[in-house]
């Protein structure tokens, strides 16, 4: 009978343990390396993520506001970002004390110790050394929950500090009653108005002793006192909301109580029941560890952003009532979309829903779909317009809940919009460097989503949008270069001279050719053609794969977990280990993805390859350890691999589950996916079949010339015939290359049969003068803005400098020599030069200007013009320095911009080198 209880109570032991699915979550994995995670509790999609900040500097590898290599903590904020790659939040930061009355960071921030700090689902602890206090944290969905033990007897005192990380713009602290605190915060950072109200309550009277202030009347900061014994407790409750006070009141009464274990049980269930949506069985622990902690992090974003009675703060700044779903914030889409929202789709459709209903509310109420939302700012961050990807794809799958008709019409006015170069690429088909920074990776995404558009039309039976999106989706073929087989930039309507497929440049968003000239995910037929077939397009697969992983050009700290020139530490690269399906490769799509899962992922504080970047890094290891990958968001088929694990079963919504299990997994087939997409209401038109467009021309010759310049139009595409037009005149056959003499505004296009091209457009700049100079200071290669001659070319760069115009000098002043071809009369010498501070481009701080009359032998001195810097100015702007007038004649002239320097105290970056960026020298 005894082994009978015994084997009883074991039994339940192990049932219990083996659905207790947050005991795997490490949440320490991401917080080390690049992975920019947060150890702290928050609950599933949670408003409040409660968590230990251990830098405040906004320093890149801070993001989050913790750091494993840190021993310092400065305090406890409430709301933080899962895994980004721009800081932001921290918001309403609490510290505890013993004796501190300083609001200076550096007096009241306490040493800890890894060895007493622990965290688990809905759990933080710590202890801090300095003041011996044990820290204990736990949340609901809008309120933090904080416990503080005292170990030494004294007046304890909790600071609360508006001033942390971002910029204050606006602080208020009321005092409601010997226990309650009413707080509002507005600052500036990566969104540039935020906004939040807290109510703070604590469980027994305090002392209110200092508010500190700042000239502007500000509230900064709070001390909160109360004389403690040892082992005394302090319990306090932090509510928050986007909307009022009134807001925050509400949602303090999502804790009625002071049970902070209860509060941590509760936190627990809710986890254990989003993470048992998809249950995983393996005997090694490490995998199970790293798979839920993986489905963790892409269930702690996007976040709650209504009160519990609805209200919400809108994209247009004012507070709106319930309206009928859950509104959400921080919106990562450029990430998410690739496999995040595919992944939610299976496991969160209702979630999916909301989301979807939140982005036509703030089209609405913006303008236009969220870019990257981050609490109820659009920081225009990243590129594309991926919230049409994530509607497209539950249209495709029948998920209802949202007004289809609403989201098209969204949808449309997005990709309609004339920023970020979509005037370009409507005009002409693809985005130059003339145009807009970033021109390829724009080109190729704006594509994509064009094409998500268009399925969109079709399911809504709108012929005339699809074939007008649909022809858009075609435009990745005007940068794809069928001799490098890369897509390469163009500028002036002619290929980019030099072009390295290795460099990382301006041209990309985080990336560089080779990461990019994949990223075709809705026409990869298309691609494989292009590129010669099947054969050829394995060849440039296995290339990426094997080439060597040096990269040109800037250093970007984005770009890891090379293999070859694939990056799995940045998204660009996530689907492309996959492409190998479509050549019937099934086996190197395999190889390369349990590759990437056991070398890119591990049970460790740095286990991740790159940032988390809100649950897209884990959200790829999710759907490869089922054995499928979205490829192609917006259709609903999956690309599928070998799962990770011997047995998997998802739960869904409806109540019906799936087990995935690996021996019934055969190679390139579907077998085991016959029951995946059983829920999905699959419906949609036949349109009929889009022709091909016809690829634009490409213009061969300088932008710039001396005495005349020799055009010359080709085309990657055959059998077509090219048409002309020079400044404005009538359109004439091209049969040959032709001269120019004068600057000259060209136009052409391509022609099959009654089928035509986009109409490119070219300036063909007569230079000035004969002048010619030599540069006696080394350039970055990354920019060159075109050679040296692009200094006297006469062509102005303007304050958009990463489209190329300017040249990029670091760490050096810029000095070069100008031969003057003659001895002219000059009268002054000048130069346009940019600042952007946040990107380390500053004016430089003294121009000097040299003249010779014996052909560079000797010189002297013109003149010398200092120039006042002001290094922490964030507007960029372009200046022109010049010279005094005075009348001297010359044959050379040699100038030097002396850098600024190292970047100064209260930049973010301070003591890192500087840049000075120069464009066009006038001579008069």
């Amino acid at each position: 009978m005894r082994n009978f209880l015994l084997l009883t109570i074991l039994f339940i032991s192990f049932f219990l343990n083996a659905q207790n699915y947050h005991q795997y979550v490490n949440h320490f994995i991401g917080t080390g390396g690049h992975g920019h995670t947060y150890p702290g509790p928050t609950m599933p999609f949670g408003m409040v993520q409660l968590s230990p900040d251990t830098r405040i500097d906004g320093s890149w590898d801070g993001c989050s506001g913790y750091h494993y290599s840190d021993s310092i903590i400065y305090g406890f904020s409430h709301t933080h970002l899962n895994g980004t790659g721009v800081s932001d939040y921290g918001d309403i930061m609490i510290m505890p004390t013993m004796g501190i009355t300083s609001f200076d960071p550096k007096v009241y921030s306490s040493s800890f110790s890894h060895q007493n700090e622990k965290a688990s689902a809905g759990f933080y602890a710590v202890h801090l050394d300095k003041y011996k206090i044990d820290v204990e944290l736990t949340t609901s969905t809008r309120v933090g929950f904080h416990k503080y033990q005292f170990h030494q007897a004294g007046k304890a005192n909790i600071l609360l500090d508006l001033n942390h990380r971002d910029k204050l713009l606006e602080g208020e602290i009321r005092i409601i009653n010997d226990r309650t605190l009413e707080v509002y915060r507005k600052s500036h950072a990566w969104a540039t108005n935020q906004q939040i109200w807290s109510r703070i309550e604590f469980n027994q009277p305090m002392e209110f002793s200092k508010i500190e202030t700042n000239p502007t009347s500000k509230h900064t900061g709070l001390i909160i006192s109360k004389k403690v014994n040892k082992g005394d407790e302090i319990l306090a409750k932090v509510s928050l909301s986007f909307t009022s006070y009134e807001g925050a009141k509400l949602n303090a009464t999502e804790i009625p109580h002071w049970d902070f274990s209860k509060v941590k049980q509760e936190a627990e269930s809710a986890w254990n029941k989003e993470l048992s949506k998809i249950e995983v069985k393996s005997n090694d622990k490490d995998k199970l560890t790293i798979f839920y902690t993986a489905l963790y992090h892409t269930m702690i974003q996007p976040n709650i952003a209504q009160d519990l009675d609805g209200k919400y703060m809108g994209r247009d700044f004012k507070v709106h009532e319930n309206p009928g779903f859950d509104y959400y914030t921080v919106f990562s889409l450029w990430d998410t979309f690739r496999a995040a929202h595919p992944l939610y789709t299976l496991i969160d459709q209702k979630r999916t829903v909301d989301y979807i209903n939140t982005f036509i509310k703030q089209y609405e109420q913006g303008g236009r779909l969220p870019v990257w939302e981050l609490a109820s700012n659009e920081t225009d961050c990243m590129i594309g317009y991926h919230s049409v990807s994530v509607m497209a794809d539950a249209m495709a799958k029948g998920i209802k809940g949202f007004d289809y008709e609403k989201a098209f019409e969204a949808a449309k006015n997005s990709a309609m919009l004339d920023i970020f170069g979509l005037d370009a690429y409507k005009r002409n088909g693809f985005i130059s460097i003339d145009d807009e920074h970033e021109s390829v990776s724009k080109t190729l995404e704006y594509a994509y989503d064009d094409w998500c558009i268009a399925q969109m039309a079709k399911i809504l039976n709108k012929p005339q949008d699809y074939q007008y999106f649909m022809e858009r989706s075609q435009n990745w073929k005007n940068l794809y270069d069928a001799e490098t087989k890369l897509m390469r930039p163009k500028k002036n309507s002619s290929w980019e001279e030099p072009f390295d497929g290795t460099e990382v440049n301006n041209n990309y968003t985080e990336g560089n050719s080779w990461q990019y000239s994949f990223f075709v995910p809705h026409d990869i037929p298309g691609l494989i053609e292009a590129h010669g077939g099947k054969l050829e397009f394995e060849k440039s697969l296995d290339q990426l794969f094997t080439m060597s992983s040096k990269m040109a050009g800037r250093h970007q700290v984005d770009i890891t977990g090379l293999i070859g020139q694939y990056a799995h530490g940045n998204e660009p690269s996530h689907h492309v280990a996959y492409l190998y399906n479509s050549i019937g490769k099934f086996e190197k799509t395999n190889e390369k993805v349990k590759f990437i899962m056991d070398n890119f992922y591990k049970n460790s504080p740095d286990g991740l390859i790159g940032n988390e970047d809100c649950g897209q890094m884990s959200a790829w290891y999710i759907l490869s350890a089922l054995g499928i990958y979205s490829v192609t968001p917006g259709q609903i088929e999956w690309a599928t691999t070998e799962p990770y694990f011997d047995e998997v079963k998802i739960n869904y919504e409806n109540g019906t589950s799936e087990i995935i299990r690996k021996k019934e997994y055969q190679l390139g087939q579907r077998k085991y996916f016959r029951n995946l997409n059983h829920f999905f209401n699959l419906s949609g038109n036949h349109l009929p079949t889009i022709d091909d467009i016809v690829i634009v021309p490409n213009f061969v010759g300088s932008k710039s010339f001396k005495d005349q310049q020799t055009i010359e139009i080709k085309s990657t595409e055959k059998d077509v015939q090219f048409y002309y037009s020079i400044d404005h005149a009538e359109f004439q056959m091209y049969k040959k290359p032709f001269q120019i003499k004068e600057t000259s505004f060209i136009k052409a296009y391509a022609q099959r049969g009654e089928k035509k091209s986009k109409e490119v457009q070219g300036l063909f700049i007569k230079k000035p003068n004969d002048y010619s100079i030599e540069l006696l200071s080394e350039y970055l290669p990354h920019y060159h803005g075109g050679g040296p001659d692009i200094l006297l070319d006469g062509v102005h760069g303007t304050a958009n400098w990463k489209k190329g115009d300017w040249q990029g000098y670091f760490g050096v002043d810029f000095e070069a020599i100008i031969d003057l071809k003659g001895t002219p009369e000059i009268s002054q010498v000048s130069s346009t030069f940019v600042q952007d501070s946040r990107s380390w481009i500053l004016m430089p701080r003294k121009w000097e200007v040299m003249i010779s009359n014996d052909k560079g032998k000797t010189y002297q001195l013109f003149d010398t013009v200092e120039f006042e810097v002001e290094p922490l100015n964030d507007e960029i702007f372009v200046q022109m320095i010049s010279s005094k007038v005075k009348k001297v004649k010359a044959n050379y002239i040699k100038v030097k911009a002396y850098q600024f320097g190292k970047l100064p105290k209260g930049h973010l970056s301070e003591g890192e080198n500087s840049y000075v960026f120069i464009d066009e020298i006038l001579i008069k």
